[in-house]
């Protein structure tokens, strides 16, 4: 293992010029991950896999609520294996109500806060009764779930709810698991391994975390390599523990990688800014992010340009949605930028120092 060689999304954002094939790329093209004609054939196999793991066969009818490249691959694999399938995108619930109710849909594939948001919508917005949609089957992937969101949706939408683990470079499926309190159960031998956080090589029993990574050996371009996916378990137990926690440059918000060197390079060419903090919460269903700027100017605080400037920027990183906050108090040495993470799932940004 330790004479391979080891990846992060960053390595593989920076051989995009050069990948080949189909290229599943991230939103923000963080990472850049080069299928050839038989890896999109195995990407796909394993994700119908998975389907047929959580229960779905020939008679079912499958709608996917995921964000690109992970959505078309879903939607793909689940026309081999249901009657039908198609792509309603993440965004809008009423919009997802609408496709779940037209195509006489019997599964969902859905991230965790999307499928939890859809429900609090159907009680809260639309007065419906969540067993009126006939849903036999919810899929969650994309995201770390919140306690108890398997059995809640469950008894709610009276189905079956079943989490599975997805590659967060191509969305391919690689594990999963039918409950909350059981491990991982992987789809193909010698895909998925625990690493060591702060060294090139495989967890030891000393280690309390472990970074999930992929070991893709029958990829056609990157079959000697070892991918850090940025996804943390606590191990201890038996077979492959769930990701609770992430690690490294990249924080998943809404199902979605936001690189944080793009928010420090984008931050770097605006004149007076000295500090900045990336907040995220999940206080309802889904995830909140808002970046707090700090000036080193008093002139800059309450300075409306500088603010749509800011504002303009962030939103030409990633397709999440953040909120823009200036500090009130002038920060006139500059510091470097800081995540908070009140769900706990970002442990830090860099791996040696995570305990």
């Amino acid at each position: 293992m330790t004479a391979a060689r080891w990846l992060t999304r960053d390595d593989l954002a920076s051989a995009a010029r050069t990948a080949e094939g189909l290229l599943l790329v991230a939103p923000d093209l963080s990472s850049v991950f080069p299928l050839g004609p038989e890896d999109a054939a195995a990407a796909t196999g394993l994700t119908a896999a998975a389907l047929r793991a959580a229960g779905v066969g020939g008679r079912d009818r499958v709608v996917v609520a995921l964000a690109e490249p992970a959505g078309a691959l879903w939607t793909a694999a689940a026309a081999q294996v249901a009657r039908a399938a198609a792509a309603a995108g993440p965004r809008g619930r009423l919009r997802l109500h609408h496709a779940l109710t037209a195509l006489g849909a019997t599964t969902l594939v859905s991230t965790p806060t999307g499928a939890m948001d859809l429900l609090a919508r159907l009680h809260l917005e639309f007065l419906l009764d969540p067993l009126d949609l006939g849903l036999e089957h919810i899929v969650l992937t994309g995201e770390i779930a919140s306690r108890r969101t398997m059995g809640h949706l469950a008894g709610e939408f009276g189905c079956a709810v079943t989490e599975v683990l997805t590659s967060p470079f191509g969305g391919a499926a690689l594990a999963f698991r039918a409950a909350e309190d059981a491990p991982l159960t992987p789809l193909a031998d010698d895909v998925l391994g625990l690493a060591s956080l702060t060294k090139d090589d495989l967890a030891g029993p000393q280690d309390a975390l472990a970074e999930l990574v992929l070991t893709p050996s029958g990829h056609s371009t990157l079959g000697d390599a070892v991918l850090r996916t940025g996804l943390v378990a606590r191990t201890g137990g038996s077979g492959v523990p769930a990701p609770a926690h992430t690690v490294g440059d990249h924080v998943l918000v809404r199902g979605v990688w936001l690189a944080l060197p793009r928010v420090e390079k984008a931050l770097s060419k605006i004149d007076g800014v000295t500090g900045w903090e990336l907040s995220v919460e999940r206080q309802g269903t889904l995830d909140a992010a808002a970046l707090t700027v700090s000036f080193g100017r008093e002139s800059l605080v309450r300075n409306p340009m500088w603010r749509s400037r800011i504002e303009q920027a962030v939103r030409a990183l990633t397709p999440i949605s953040i909120d823009v906050r200036i500090a009130q108090d002038v920060l006139e040495t500059p510091v470097p930028g800081t995540v908070d993470d009140r769900r706990g799932h970002h442990l830090g940004r860099d791996r040696a120092l995570v305990s």
